[in-house]
């Protein structure tokens, strides 16, 4: 495998760096992590590293996800992140905590908890604002009147998800809204909640910023373990690595070629008429990798190199200065986009460094 391309090279002890940072930085005020591994297809090697460096739960939004984990024997406590009714069989099966928010979806695995003899575990989550997923706080006390009328769930916490769909920052204010309505929850039904989820990898700058964080004690964490970065403003986090992950694929051709397409211009291959600038004649490669097999736009090179454009199957770059020779590899770096689709790649194939 070592000269296939394209190729992603993963360095587990980074990622394993990375998770115990973490956990030691969001630990010194009681926050628990949720290793996310949806961005990697549920991959065991790279669970299991985050594991090694002291996450407790692993959560994803494909059930399979879990699944293949669990057949490789990873250990952990899995928790769901999207629950779909019509998984509500497996879903009690193969998973220890599910995320929820509607009650068809929970009658459904109250009915197939019983058939299991099983106490299923939920988190309710909370509409904040960023409008993705949630249960306004107009409607939760309702909500959970009727949950609790369903005698093998059992609630353990609430939620919420920012700087996702909306890009709705998780502020303060927006904290301390969670941390109250846990508050107000546990008065009013008696309840003793183990989990406040207040959201993700965006969630850094809050916490480099308060005193308090209130009754957030757990995090939902993706990218940040895997790429290093925090997602607010897209900045590194100090002591992390940011280059665990590293695709490298094969040049195809190299040639002296016009900047400008000659000829009458119509559609591209994926409808769009595209614009050029004429720079006149330039070194140019185009690499064995296209729109099938990442988010192109998302690929980054250290290299003075400059991606032009894409194709299903063939990336243009500007090479510049270098006459990039045929079957040589050239590396770029992933944001968490181009990670998600290259991973998700049967092209692309995954080489782990010790």
């Amino acid at each position: 495998m070592q000269g296939f391309m394209p190729r992603i090279e993963i360095t587990l002890s980074q990622i394993q760096h990375n998770a115990r940072i973490l956990c030691e930085l969001y630990g010194e005020q009681g926050i628990s992590l949720m290793g996310v591994s949806k961005a990697v297809l549920g991959e065991p090697l790279i669970a299991e590293a985050m594991i090694r460096g002291g996450v407790k739960f692993i959560a994803d939004s494909r059930l399979e996800n879990i699944q293949r984990m669990k057949n490789s024997r990873v250990s952990a406590q899995f928790v769901l992140l999207r629950t779909a009714p019509s998984q509500a069989e497996s879903v009690v099966e193969d998973v220890d905590i599910s995320l929820n928010t509607e009650i068809v979806t929970l009658e459904k695995l109250n009915y197939y908890a019983s058939l299991q003899n099983k106490i299923h575990q939920i988190i309710l989550m909370v509409e904040m604002g960023d409008l993705r997923e949630g249960i306004l706080p107009d409607d939760i006390f309702l909500f959970i009147e009727k949950v609790l009328c369903l005698s093998h769930l059992k609630i353990i916490g609430v939620g919420c998800n920012l700087a996702c769909y909306g890009g709705i920052k998780p502020d303060a204010q927006k904290m301390q809204q969670l941390s109250a309505l846990t508050d107000a929850i546990e008065k009013k039904f008696d309840l003793n909640l183990s989990i406040t989820s207040g959201g993700n990898s965006a969630n850094y700058k809050w916490y480099k910023s308060t005193k308090q964080v209130g009754r957030i004690n757990n995090l939902r964490i993706g990218e940040s373990i895997l790429l290093g970065y925090e997602t607010v403003n897209n900045k590194a986090i100090p002591k992390l690595h940011t280059n665990a992950f590293k695709l490298i694929a094969e040049v195809i051709e190299s040639k002296v070629k016009p900047s400008l397409p000659f000829g009458e211009i119509g559609r591209d291959a994926f409808g769009n008429i595209p614009v050029f600038k004429d720079c006149g004649m330039h070194q140019r490669a185009i690499i064995a990798l296209g729109k099938q097999d990442t988010l192109i736009s998302g690929l980054s090179t250290n290299q003075d190199l400059e991606i032009l454009g894409s194709s299903s199957d063939h990336t243009v770059i500007d090479s510049k200065n270098f006459d990039l020779k045929v079957g040589v590899g050239v590396n770029f770096n992933l944001d968490y986009g181009s990670l998600l689709m290259a991973m998700t790649s049967p092209f692309i194939k995954k080489q782990f460094i010790k």
